[in-house]
């Protein structure tokens, strides 16, 4: 059987991406496990690097929409994608907050989600790029239910036959009865109840300072987070660089890094690829998978 074919788009061309992206290509470890084809701009794109700008979010837009047009026509079998900027995007008056839901809008997927995958940590995102004070209003029963669900689903592709899922409280100490905050009570008990009513190996929800250490130690194979800082500060803490985002709820597979665009350190051969090696990997692997 051939190797997969796997597209790394370079993100944002005036960040590292495109340093990764050729590194990552370049890397044994990638070359031994599928074809990496770098996708990016035209050659005669011309942007400042490290500054945020129109044409760089517009030319990242760009390349992302062709990678995902290869990806459904069946030309590469896996997309692996360098950072983009959100606020680039903005500029460009493009709507979306970054690729998760320009992935969910291409693909025409009802309901996606983001996760994170590393050695040491799995979390996955109930709410993603909002406003901390939008959080507890988005973060409704069906949300949650919905997001513990597609998690259970996805998790035997990376190796998790029964996924033992928790979800991690939104207050402190999970609202401790309603003193807190009543939200874990009135929606996160009830979605958690109804997905074990569902066949669903789900529990919940717990205090958040110590939930991500409980799931460490191998006591969960995912926590579900409510909000984005929430999930991503102890997978960054613990895994920053092996760590893999994958958007779950496609019909193609996307894996990407773990960090963003780094505009500070573009162009100053600082940039360290270990992430975009992981996600390049992982997508191969996981188009190996869906192969067989």
């Amino acid at each position: 059987m051939p190797l997969p074919r796997v597209a790394i788009t370079v993100g944002d061309p005036a960040g590292i991406g495109p340093e990764i992206a050729a590194m990552a290509a370049a890397h044994p470890s990638v070359r031994a496990v599928c074809e990496p084809i770098v996708v990016g701009p035209p050659g005669d794109l011309n942007v400042p690097v490290g500054r945020v700008s129109a044409a760089a979010g517009q030319a990242a837009y760009d390349v992302i929409v062709s990678a995902v047009a290869s990806a459904q026509r069946g030309e590469v079998d896996a997309i692996a994608t360098a950072p983009v900027s959100k606020e680039a995007f903005s500029l460009a008056g493009l709507p979306w907050k970054g690729h998760t839901d320009l992935l969910g809008h291409l693909t025409g997927s009802p309901f996606v989600a983001m996760m994170f995958e590393s050695p040491v940590l799995r979390v996955v995102l109930a709410t993603v790029h909002v406003p901390l004070r939008e959080v507890p209003a988005l973060l409704t029963r069906p949300l949650v239910e919905r997001t513990i669900a597609l998690t259970a689903r996805e998790l035997p592709r990376f190796g998790v036959a029964a996924p033992r899922l928790a979800v991690a409280g939104l207050n402190p100490h999970a609202g401790e009865h309603g003193l807190m905050g009543e939200e874990d009570d009135r929606v996160l008990a009830p979605a958690v109840a109804a997905s074990r009513q569902a066949g669903i190996d789900a529990a919940g929800p717990f205090p958040a300072d110590t939930i991500f250490l409980r799931a460490h130690r191998g006591e969960f194979d995912a926590v579900i987070a409510c909000y984005h800082d929430q999930g991503l500060i102890p997978v960054k803490l613990l895994a920053f660089g092996q760590a893999v985002n994958v958007t779950l709820g496609l019909p193609i597979v996307r894996t990407s890094v773990d960090h963003g665009t780094a505009f500070d350190i573009a162009g100053t051969g600082r940039a360290d690829p270990g992430s975009m090696i992981a996600a390049v990997c992982l997508a191969a692997r996981l188009a190996t998978a869906r192969r067989q």
